[in-house]
């Protein structure tokens, strides 16, 4: 018994010690053990900064998701962040950024949570597409990916933003930092249509976050996430295939913030509503205690 509970240890040191060469081989400095303490303390943290690289980003955002697996699990899906160009605008960046989900961050429709579950938290109204098939990584249109796609889902997400106000935000940042997954909240499928209208009502959807004073604290169309909102698995499959990835059946897929973010406070329900799909009316709530 021993001799195994030895084995055992030595080889969770020996893979310790390979995670924590892979971060300190990102770059002159470790910004993984910096992100992991703002993960375990929920307190923000300095800016890994200005001079962070895109392939250094990537490297970080990488060896902090191989470290959260022990505690969050594995990984399920994506995370598309700053799908809106004016949003990207403002960060001086071209495009969107993509994280990694893992499966303790996603929680069934209703979870009550703290105000303070992560860092500088935030909520908003976001959506999950579930891959049906591998065909998804050659679509080149939201109707060619909705043939692809197993589900969609209301999807409130609960990122954490880390780093400390104030402090500026770039795309480099941004991906190191895991585009700031930390939560989410996943509603019932919406049953899946892949007909003209059913697509075309994707787009022009109205997408709004309540709280349980019947305040509308933001709504937007569907298209406020890069024109429709399957482009942003269109995106991802791009930019994936660039890194010598793909997308897999199954994989949950965080399409994007459609409106302003919303401040979570003790004792409030926040719902996500999507109004004018053809199958009718979906929602999601999440409780904060």
């Amino acid at each position: 018994m021993r001799a195994h509970v030895f084995a055992a240890s030595l080889a969770a040191a020996l893979a310790a010690s390979t995670v924590a060469a892979q971060a300190a081989a990102c770059g002159p400095v470790d910004h993984v053990a910096t992100l992991l303490k703002s993960w375990e303390t929920r307190q923000p943290v300095a800016s890994p900064g200005d001079g962070l690289g895109a392939d250094e980003s990537l490297c970080v955002q990488r060896a902090l998701v191989a470290r959260l697996r022990a505690t969050e699990g594995r990984p399920v899906g994506w995370k598309v962040g700053l799908p809106s160009p004016p949003v990207q605008q403002a960060l001086g960046v071209s495009s969107p950024v993509v994280g990694r989900l893992l499966s303790g961050m996603i929680l069934q429709d209703g979870a009550i949570l703290r105000p303070g579950y992560a860092a500088r938290p935030i909520v908003e109204a976001d959506m999950i597409a579930i891959v049906g098939d591998d065909a998804g990584n050659a679509a080149r249109s939201p109707a060619e990916v909705a043939r692809t796609l197993r589900a969609l889902h209301p999807f409130i997400e609960l990122p954490g933003l880390v780093v400390a106000e104030g402090q500026k935000l770039t795309g480099p940042v941004i991906t190191a930092i895991n585009v700031g997954a930390r939560r989410g909240v996943i509603g019932q499928p919406i049953a899946m249509g892949a007909d003209e209208g059913f697509v075309a009502a994707l787009a022009s959807m109205r997408v709004t976050l309540s709280d349980d004073q019947g305040k509308e604290l933001s709504a937007a169309p569907g298209a406020a996430i890069l024109g429709h909102p399957l482009n942003a698995v269109i995106f991802l499959a791009d930019e994936l295939r660039r890194r010598g990835e793909s997308l897999k059946p199954g994989d949950m897929i965080s399409l994007g913030s459609f409106g302003r973010p919303a401040a979570p406070a003790a004792g409030r329900v926040f719902t996500a509503r999507y109004d004018g799909l053809p199958t009718g009316p979906a929602s999601v709530s999440v409780r904060f205690r």
